[in-house]
């Protein structure tokens, strides 16, 4: 269609005799770039109007988002075997991206499953052994797309509010238990509420059960919206994004394809592309 569009304008041209009656292309867009001046593909090139993936973000109501920059080379977090654990709720970056982690794992709606292997949006998983042991192969097609699997402790406590001993094993009961069946261990933890994080008794815990950081939030989705921890209610570069797997009990009748669908179009709107938390990592 392009080519014929260019050989009927050029023909008029000739036959007017005047090449400034010719219509005009449209300037292209600027090529987002990455951190490191890498031109990226641009979101019409990954998702045109005809294009299956544009179809695929289509059959869930939504435009698709930028693509993510490529992973950086130079990981902006790093971590060591030895030593405290880090705990971050954002990652150091000039990228404009942000990371979605969801939690729990109580929802396991075959649809989601569905929408991330049709529209490929990297999440990492934080998953509570005694909420996913009633069907762990549920999140298997999701770590198989890349999704990597971490831990969110046993049972959910609140680990400010129990024994040492107690807490040691929530975290360290859990990462046995992924780790067999997921097959790799656990890198990240995330304690449930955010409880205790910034603690040295959990801090001593996460050391030595396995997990290599502490992974805190910036924003949480909610059912239609964002709650923000920064004033400004804004995206920043690097943010990590909570959300849940939850379905219509806790989400007033709404689906989680319909509650991840609103966190995208919020995602969208302040221009940020979703990227893997885990290729800005480097666990040394």
């Amino acid at each position: 269609m392009k080519k014929t569009y260019v050989l009927v304008a050029v023909a008029m041209a000739l036959v007017a005799g005047c090449s400034a009656g010719a219509a005009q292309t449209p300037a292209s867009p600027p090529v987002p770039t990455s951190s490191g001046g890498k031109a990226a593909e641009s979101p019409s090139a990954v998702a045109s109007p005809a294009s299956p993936a544009s179809d695929k973000w289509a059959k869930w109501g939504l435009t698709a988002l930028p693509p993510a920059p490529a992973a950086p080379a130079d990981k902006p977090v790093k971590l060591t075997a030895t030593g405290p654990v880090p705990v971050f709720s954002e990652v150091p970056t000039k990228d404009k991206v942000v990371f979605v982690t969801i939690d729990d794992g109580a929802e396991k709606d075959p649809k989601f499953v569905e929408m991330i292997t049709d529209l490929k949006i990297p999440i990492s998983m934080f998953l509570t052994r005694d909420i996913v042991k009633d069907n762990y192969g549920y999140f298997k097609p999701l770590q198989a797309l890349g999704n990597q699997v971490h831990n969110h402790t046993t049972d959910h406590a609140q680990l400010s509010k129990v024994s040492a001993e107690k807490q040691k094993s929530e975290v360290c009961d859990a990462q046995t238990a992924l780790t067999q069946q997921y097959g790799k261990a656990p890198l990240l933890f995330r304690p449930p509420y955010g409880d205790g994080a910034h603690t040295p008794q959990l801090n001593t815990s996460v050391q030595q059960c396995g997990p290599r950081a502490i992974v805190l939030w910036r924003e949480s989705m909610q059912i239609h919206d964002m709650q923000y921890q920064a004033a400004d209610k804004k995206l920043k570069a690097g943010d990590i994004v909570l959300a849940h797997f939850r379905g219509p009990k806790d989400l007033k009748g709404e689906t989680m394809t319909e509650m991840f669908a609103e966190m995208l179009r919020r995602i969208q709107e302040q221009g940020f592309a979703v990227a893997r938390l885990e290729d800005y990592i480097q666990a040394g």
